[in-house]
């Protein structure tokens, strides 16, 4: 399949060689721009001069490792990553998530459960995109603003927070219901249209990162609350406008 200008642009960054090829070879027949990149060095370079769609990112690398590079670009940049790593420890998966990877797939892997996450990323992305309308639609919550358009969020006082790809979807998606409690695989299917595996463990984690960067004490939190059996809830009233 031949790749056009409206083709996902895909960008690898794995240091190991035979990795790279094999997937640059594989994502490329479903007719996507795919670039790659060895270390982060590299990937700020095709970063510095083409538009990519989402990135696929190893956690181990020589220099930088991926759990940096994530959290770097996420200061500026909200670009769906998918974190690989040869690791199946449970804390690596969440240390990715909490960088801001909106995805994550243990090597060893097939390249076809690779394609199926990155498509359902980008599905996500697009519909994310395609939601927000002209100039921007506003959430007002407690005493925060989120703007879709940017995926910020802002208190009266003026803080500004960037929020990651899967904790701006759950944020949205909890207010789309307030005052209503959504179960994980409410959730699940709300924000990645997947249902939950029992030892995916990112909708917790994304509840207690929207609690931090919302200043919401997860000891006895007073916004999300968690309501045992049931899941968790938006405790207040949501207005939406421009």
């Amino acid at each position: 399949m031949t790749a056009n200008d409206t083709s996902p642009r895909i960008l690898i960054v794995d240091d190991d060689a035979d990795i790279r090829s094999l997937l640059a070879d594989y994502l490329g027949d479903q007719g996507w721009h795919i670039s790659t990149a060895e270390d982060g060095d590299a990937m700020q370079q095709v970063l510095d001069t083409t538009q990519v769609d989402l990135i696929v990112l190893d956690l181990t690398l020589p220099g930088s490792d991926g759990l940096t590079l994530c959290r770097d670009l996420r200061a500026h940049s909200t670009v769906p990553v998918i974190m690989l790593t040869a690791r199946s420890a449970p804390l690596d998966r969440i240390l990715g998530l909490e960088m801001g990877a909106d995805d994550y797939l243990c090597k060893p892997f097939e390249p076809r459960e690779l394609l199926v996450r990155i498509r359902n990323v980008l599905r996500r992305s697009a519909a994310t995109a395609n939601d927000a309308p002209t100039p921007s639609t506003l959430w007002h919550f407690a005493d925060w603003t989120l703007d879709e358009t940017t995926r910020q969020l802002q208190n009266g006082a003026g803080l500004v927070v960037m929020l990651s790809g899967g904790e701006f979807r759950l944020l949205k998606a909890l207010l789309e219901h307030p005052n209503r409690a959504l179960n994980r695989d409410q959730l699940m299917a709300l924000t990645q249209g997947r249902e939950t595996d029992p030892l995916d463990r990112s909708i917790d984690l994304h509840i207690s990162r929207l609690r931090q960067k919302l200043g919401d004490d997860a000891r006895a939190p007073k916004l999300i609350k968690t309501l045992r059996n049931e899941g968790y809830l938006l405790a207040t009233s949501v207005k939406r406008g421009k």
